[in-house]
């Protein structure tokens, strides 16, 4: 049985990894198997990457090669984790996916994007999500909420969390340009309001394309008790 792939995205302080927890949490309270996972990361090659791909040290590297270290860490979490979840018949929720990389390296660095989707397709294995959400955020907005954080939190921010506004202007259209010609996949949702609302609305959406695709967990509920 497959499972359901759902991806969120957007930019820095738009609320990606808030609400990818939220929805777990409420898939997992509504009877469904839930795994979230996040990317870069979410095994140790990835996490071990994704420490390189943030580091303000390596303020020199070149976009081409964080297209690479990003395939990287997604060809470990696919092979490792998505697929075989996928399989299981679990909700498998990715914060950001491949999409992420042909917006910030693509549109945001100059990456050639033929370029970014050729070693998408190949890291990937074919694995598209069924839903993805992109949460619109104002760029201003989105860096102010980041660094005000940042403040607060006493942590110093990551190496794209230090970029200028005009590269998240473009990565803002980008994204918007890719939902734009995906529109059966895509549900744009602005991030600028409460969260709870916004959590509200992600997962009756979400729902929607978990209805099609998996068993009521209800009715698996029965027939487990039925055969015990």
């Amino acid at each position: 049985m497959d499972g359901v792939f759902i991806t969120l995205e957007g930019l820095e302080g738009a609320g990606k990894s808030t609400q990818a927890k939220i929805l777990a949490d409420n898939l997992t309270e509504a009877g469904y198997p839930v795994t979230l996972v996040r990317e870069p990361g979410g095994t140790a090659v990835g996490e071990a990457i994704r420490g390189i791909l943030a580091d303000p040290q390596y303020d020199d590297m070149s976009p081409l090669t964080e297209v690479f270290l990003f395939a990287a860490s997604r060809t470990q979490l696919v092979e490792q984790v998505i697929r075989p979840k996928l399989g299981e018949g679990t909700i498998v929720i990715c914060d950001r996916y491949f999409d992420a990389t042909l917006a910030y390296q693509g549109y945001g660095r100059g990456v050639h994007p033929t370029q970014i989707r050729e070693i998408g397709d190949i890291c990937s294995w074919g694995v598209r999500p069924d839903v993805t959400f992109l949460l619109d955020i104002e760029p201003a907005r989105g860096l102010n909420r980041v660094r005000t954080r940042s403040v607060e939190t006493l942590t110093k921010l990551d190496r794209f969390e230090t970029l200028d506004l005009g590269f998240f202007e473009k990565v803002r259209e980008g994204y918007l340009e890719i939902a734009q010609e995906e529109p059966f996949r895509f549900r744009v949702v602005d991030a600028t309001g409460e969260k709870d609302p916004l959590a509200q609305r992600i997962f009756e959406l979400s729902m929607d394309v978990v209805k099609k695709k998996l068993p009521d967990p209800g009715r698996l509920s029965l027939g487990r008790r039925g055969l015990e």
